[in-house]
């Protein structure tokens, strides 16, 4: 667990369970085989940030909840350190309290699912 390392960036007005949030990805990684040393990045962001986000990288100009940034789709990236990067996840916090409300659960648990949902994808494992 200590070589793992998550760096977690969240917008100032947004309010998120950073440990919850750094556990979870954490057992997730150790589930996978995967003990460190690692990293990856997790921004907890707004809808004008996640709707730029997506224009630049999906072509079109509109929100979602999560997006994932793989260093290397499917196959991960060992640089000189030996450090696995496996790249980040942005997740659009307005976009986690609809889906929340909509689904009838708390938001900390919505934010759990999306940003395990973006590591799996890190992980090259999809759907």
């Amino acid at each position: 667990m200590d070589g793992i390392v998550i760096d977690l960036f969240v917008e100032s007005r947004y309010q998120v369970n950073r440990k919850k949030i750094k556990l979870a990805v954490t057992q997730l990684l150790i589930e996978q085989g995967i003990a460190g040393p690692a990293e990856l990045s997790v921004a907890v962001v707004g809808d004008r940030k996640m709707r730029g986000l997506y224009k630049k990288y999906k072509g079109e100009d509109k929100t979602t909840n999560v997006l994932s940034f793989p260093l290397a789709e499917g196959k991960s990236t060992h640089l000189p350190t030996n450090v696995l990067r496996l790249g980040d996840v942005v997740i659009s916090y307005p976009q986690i309290i609809k889906e929340a409300a909509r689904d009838d659960v708390m938001v900390d648990e919505k934010i759990e699912e999306l940003i395990l949902h973006g590591t799996r994808h890190l992980l090259g494992i999809h759907h």
